[in-house]
This record gives C-alpha cells, sequence and structure tokens, in this order.
C-alpha cells in the first residue's frame, strides 16, 4: 500500500476498532487488474446503499440513502464518506452494535468499471475527479450496467454532498428497480436481514 492510500485510509481507521470489528483495516489486498466497484446494502441507523469506486489505492465511497437508479431522470443523493481500504469491496457481515455504522452490510453489486471523465480530450483520473467535484463512469456489474455520474452540489454538515444519476445510454431503463426487486447479495444471495440474524 501507497503511503498516500495509507494516509487517506486515517479518517476510515479512526472511527473504528479493529479489535471489535470484522472490517478490514486495510494493508491485505492489492490494486486488481480492472477497477473495480461495490455497492453495499448497509441496515445501519438507516438503510442506505454504499456506492464505492476503485481509485489511488482505496475505495473512494458515497452514501446513496435511496440507492443508484437506473433511470436517467432520477437525481439520488450521494453523501461523500471517507476512504474505504481495497479489502472492503467484498465485505459483507455485521457491524456490532456499539461500533461506527452498526449494523448489517451485503455485497448488493459489484463489478468492473471504465473511467469516462475527460479533460481536454485526456483521461481525469477518477481521484483527481472526485477532488474536481465530477466523476463518470461505465459500471459493468451484475445489476447497475453502463453511464453514471457523479456531481459535488455542495456541502451537509460535514459531508460533502453530490448527486449521482444514470446516464442515457443503452443500459437505461426508467421501467426497472433494482433497488426494490433485487435485494439480495450478488456474492452470497443473502439479504440484510438474513446476515442480520446471523450477528
Amino acid at each position: 500500500m501507497s503511503a498516500k492510500a495509507r494516509s487517506s485510509l486515517e479518517q476510515y481507521r479512526s472511527k473504528r476498532h479493529a479489535d471489535r470489528t470484522p472490517e478490514p483495516m486495510g494493508g491485505t489486498s492489492r490494486r486488481s487488474g480492472k477497477r473495480r466497484f461495490v455497492v453495499q446494502k448497509h441496515a445501519a441507523t438507516s438503510l442506505h446503499y454504499d456506492f464505492r469506486l476503485e481509485a489511488g489505492g482505496v475505495l473512494k465511497s458515497w452514501s446513496v440513502p435511496k440507492g443508484p437508479s437506473t433511470d436517467p431522470r432520477e437525481k439520488r443523493l450521494a453523501l461523500r464518506t471517507e476512504d474505504h481500504p481495497l479489502d472492503y469491496v467484498d465485505f459483507e457481515g455485521v457491524i456490532p452494535s456499539g461500533e461506527y455504522g452498526a449494523g448489517a452490510v451485503i455485497v448488493w453489486d459489484s463489478g468492473t468499471y471504465r473511467n469516462l471523465a475527460a479533460r481536454e480530450g485526456k483521461k481525469l483520473p477518477v481521484a483527481q475527479g472526485v477532488s474536481d467535484g465530477h466523476v463518470k463512469v461505465w459500471l459493468e456489474g451484475e445489476k447497475l450496467r453502463g453511464g453514471y455520474a457523479l456531481t459535488r452540489t455542495g456541502q451537509e454538515g460535514e459531508k460533502e454532498r453530490w448527486i449521482l444519476v444514470k446516464t442515457s445510454d443503452e443500459e437505461a431503463d426508467a421501467r426497472r428497480n433494482p433497488v426494490s426487486t433485487e435485494p439480495a447479495s450478488v456474492r452470497t444471495g443473502r439479504t440484510v436481514e438474513d446476515v442480520g440474524e446471523d450477528a
């Protein structure tokens, strides 16, 4: 893990007790050949979906209360959260009561992505796009496919406020609502309720 990636995980680690939570602390997973993404369904204090993109040796992360949409007309609030370690891409389990983000987590969708952001004809790295406030990617997941754009719109308390939108392309489908019709993990087939019952 690079020094820059280690530094960007300081906030993540400061919120967690490694001896109390099953969440990975980083350092065991290396970059993959392709850029990965994951969307984790998280039954914390309020149910939400965590949208994460592999970039700069970490997972750049947003909390999406209503989950991603496949309808380009839908604008979904996305709150920027702390960078997560690459190992988190596979995390599924229960964060114990009393710990930050306590509740069940499943891998709702995962896959690889292509970076679509460019400036003056040159690809703009995703990590740079996050700093600049605009990210555009093409997802190749099991539930989500096609273009998605994230745009920073302001601040909400300590968190940056962003908007997540499906782009108009051949993968857009206004009739489909995977958040309500496809609740299970793509890894295990379990729901957050199933995982929570195991705690």
